[in-house]
């Protein structure tokens, strides 16, 4: 026998409130005194009643859905960004569809325009394949569909974005292997260079200029930021002559393949070899020895875009806000003191 679905009269019936009071409080859309809305919520929890988000969002003209593209959610870094995300929109009531560009951008603009025509409520660039392509950026903020981009500057668009210091990242690596005594260090860039590695790089370069250590184009070498590129270009950097002493490798994956490559070589790390990563995703904490890397706050990054996509959802009229991160030195086993010739 079927039971009768408990109903939002029944709720104001037990708060003994009105029927209007109980809509107030579920959807947020007039004060009411805390008295009451405890009343409510209790009546509620006693009840078993939960109110029908979908309907609830056809009437305010929202799918309670968000579209998250990102650029391959099998890397660590965005898998932790997108845990970030999926925490607050899990508490905030909203569900979240996962679209993996493979750092393809017709495969993103087709995303996109797939998330807009669903009329999601809101859409987060993580990693964004931007160049000099933007058009679907600004067709979507066109079409009123708050967008928040995350790990990427965007030049020439006033949008919200949630970033961390990338040149300060690549600062800290640097200088961390000069101070240990390397002169003599590589860099294991990404390729396209409009993406957050220009920056690294750029901040590998500012230190390398303020310790009066010229800037060696041989010492640079662009990958994939997949183990498999870190691993050819430090086959590649290895086979010099005049061989690098350290490695400065624009995120963790680069790194760890850059480190089985100097094994396979026959070089010790950190002996005969200074590894050096950046994210700092947690198999960091696995590899032998462990690797030392710049931690960006992936979590909360997630955390923070998330928040304020779903602030811009409420708001569309406030003002666009730019939120900077700060990456920190985490200091482990792959790197140590150069010990050796000038």
């Amino acid at each position: 026998m079927k039971t009768k679905s408990t109903t939002m009269q029944d709720v104001a019936d037990l708060a003994k409130v009105s029927k209007t009071t109980v809509s107030h409080v579920i959807n947020e859309t007039r004060p009411v005194s805390e008295e009451k809305r405890q009343r409510v919520l209790s009546a509620m929890k006693e009840l078993d009643y939960h109110p029908n988000i979908l309907a609830r969002g056809l009437r305010r003209n929202e799918t309670t859905m968000i579209g998250l593209i990102v650029p391959n959610n099998a890397n660590p870094f965005y898998a932790e960004v997108s845990k970030g995300v999926e925490s607050v929109c899990y508490d905030k009531g909203f569900n979240v569809i996962l679209c993996n560009s493979d750092r393809d951008i017709e495969k993103e603009v087709r995303y996109t325009d797939l998330l807009t025509k669903k009329r999601v409520d809101g859409i987060l660039f993580v990693g964004t394949w931007i160049g000099e392509n933007t058009g679907h950026l600004e067709n979507t903020i066109q079409q009123n569909i708050p967008i928040v981009v995350v790990d990427r500057f965007v030049p020439n668009l006033d949008i919200d974005l949630v970033v961390t210091d990338n040149v300060l990242g690549g600062w800290l690596a640097t200088s961390h292997l000069y101070g240990l005594g390397h002169k003599r260090i590589a860099c294991i860039a990404g390729t396209p260079q409009f993406t957050p590695n220009a920056e690294r790089v750029q901040g590998y370069e500012k230190a390398l200029g303020e310790a009066r250590i010229p800037t060696n184009p041989d010492l640079i070498i662009r990958s994939n930021f997949q183990f498999e590129g870190g691993y050819k270009a430090a086959q590649q950097l290895l086979s010099q002559e005049n061989r690098p002493t350290a490695i400065f490798a624009c995120n963790d994956l680069m790194a760890i393949g850059a480190m089985r490559a100097a094994i396979d070589l026959g070089y010790r790390i950190p002996e005969d070899l200074s590894i050096i990563g950046y994210d700092d995703v947690q198999m960091t904490k696995y590899t032998n020895p462990q690797l030392t890397t710049i931690s960006q706050p992936m979590f909360e990054m997630g955390n923070r875009a998330a928040e304020m996509l779903i602030e811009r959802i409420g708001e569309l009229e406030i003002p666009k806000r730019k939120k900077i991160l700060e990456p920190n030195l985490v200091v482990r086993g792959s790197t140590a003191k150069y010990i050796g010739g000038s």
